[in-house]
């Protein structure tokens, strides 16, 4: 496991705590939006794009991606580290 993925965990898991949803279960698989899933709405999710542009330098939404899962956020931080290596 590489030190971005429960880095990611963590902030998602923070976010929901935030929002009195503690008991949701963060995974790789888990949806970001939809009942199914974490549930984020779109104000959660702007949130959460901030939270990883100050945390990281850059977000996947602010580059134009869409993510669906936590797993998608986690390979677009691993696919730019790769990249500057």
């Amino acid at each position: 496991m590489n030190e971005i993925e429960p880095r990611i965990v963590t902030i998602v898991t923070e976010l929901l705590e935030r929002s009195d949803r503690e008991e949701t279960a963060v995974s790789l698989g888990a949806t970001l939006h939809g009942d199914d899933g974490l549930g984020l709405d779109s104000l959660e999710t702007a949130e959460l794009s901030a939270i990883l542009e100050d945390e990281f330098g850059t977000d996947p939404f602010g580059a134009g991606l869409l993510p669906e899962t936590v797993a998608d956020i986690v390979a677009f931080y691993a696919d730019a580290t790769a990249s500057s290596a």
